[in-house]
């Protein structure tokens, strides 16, 4: 059974490579001619994160259709957040289900079959997730413990996956590590990412892997540079504009949304990706493995921001991935009040935000 599972694999990453030409198909129009991107070390991902193994209450249900439009609109990368504790069993950081671990390894057949390079994030990880659903017993960042479990779940990840190739999947270690601080300093950081790399590359040794920024995404760490691993930033800034009303963040004091306005306008966003960008020139890939709005911002607002983030990402060469599909920053079944939605095999469709993701 498991080599019949490793053999379809292969032939799935086989067939996906001849399906879909080129690495980074998605459209350059938006670079000037003549202007070179800096981050050329990547390809220019395009695409969203699925959500179906996000949290410790997700069943693994991955939808065939997510990944049927989203090649068919034109896009060629998901990313899927996972929560580790749904794959252990009674809290055994060492207890694998395999149950679950079988429905994430049919996700990753449904992006081989559909032409997505498909990206493996731990949203939380032994001894540490931004999500507060569950306080991790130890620390990550400090402790010899939870690093030791986090560098077993990558290598198992890296053995269960090495039949595929670097083009089409890759692993972004943990999501959005914390501000520099009381839980981790920056030394505290690289330790963790060049022993996870390091772990990994024991078992595959080319696989692409990405580092989110600290400060939840926001400040690259150079650093890192020499480990010849990506990076991944965030376009979540302003915060007043992308989470303006969410519950899990402190929004109730956030002005009313303007784009520009409160302080921000092009010129800020463009400095805020100015350091990302210096990362590219340092040789380190960059991508954006999260944005957009929640759906309490305006729409018009939500349109006139990302137009702008996109922009400015492509300029750079820096593609990005949609925080979700489906969903409250979604174009499917979003839930915004101020949006025409178009009828879509029985859901609603924001035809708008996703033409405007289709321009870039």
């Amino acid at each position: 059974m498991e080599n019949n599972r490793r053999d379809f694999l292969k032939m799935v990453a086989a067939g996906a490579a001849t399906a879909v030409p080129g690495f980074a198909r998605g459209s350059q129009k938006k670079e000037k001619a003549g202007n070179e991107p800096v981050q050329k070390m990547l390809p220019r991902w395009r695409g969203f994160n699925l959500l179906d193994m996000f949290t410790m209450r997700s069943k693994g249900d991955f939808r065939e259709d997510d990944f049927r439009w989203m090649r068919d609109w034109g896009f060629d990368f998901v990313r899927l957040p996972m929560c580790y504790r749904l794959w252990i069993e009674d809290g055994d950081d060492y207890k694998l289900h395999e149950p679950m671990l079988e429905k994430l390894d049919r996700a990753v057949d449904l992006a081989g079959k559909y032409g997505l390079h498909v990206s493996l994030n731990f949203h939380r990880g032994p001894g540490y997730s931004v999500n507060r659903e569950f306080a991790e017993p130890h620390n990550l960042w400090k402790d010899a413990e939870p690093l030791k479990a986090f560098c077993y779940h990558w290598q198992m990840m890296a053995k269960r996956y090495s039949g595929i190739s670097k083009d089409k999947l890759s692993f972004d270690l943990i999501n959005e590590p914390p501000s520099i601080g009381n839980r981790m300093s920056r030394a505290d950081h690289e330790r963790v990412v060049r022993t996870t790399v390091k772990a990994i590359r024991e078992i595959n040794p080319d696989r692409i892997v990405i580092a989110d920024g600290m400060s939840y995404g926001n400040v690259p760490a150079p650093e890192l540079a020499d480990l010849g691993i990506g990076q991944s930033t965030r376009a979540y800034q302003p915060m007043f504009i992308s989470h303006y009303g969410a519950s899990w963040v402190n929004s109730k004091n956030y002005p009313e949304p303007a784009w520009p306005g409160h302080g921000w306008d092009r010129k800020r966003l463009e400095q805020h990706y100015k350091k990302w960008a210096d990362l590219a020139k340092k040789g380190v890939g960059v991508h954006c493995g999260e944005g957009g709005a929640y759906n309490r911002t305006p729409h018009n607002v939500v349109l006139a921001w990302l137009r702008d983030v996109l922009e400015i990402l492509t300029a750079h060469g820096i593609g990005l991935a949609v925080w979700n599909l489906r969903g409250s920053f979604g174009i499917v079944d979003s839930g915004r009040k101020d949006v025409e939605y178009e009828d879509f095999h029985g859901h609603k469709l924001d035809r708008k935000l996703l033409e405007l993701l289709q321009e870039f």
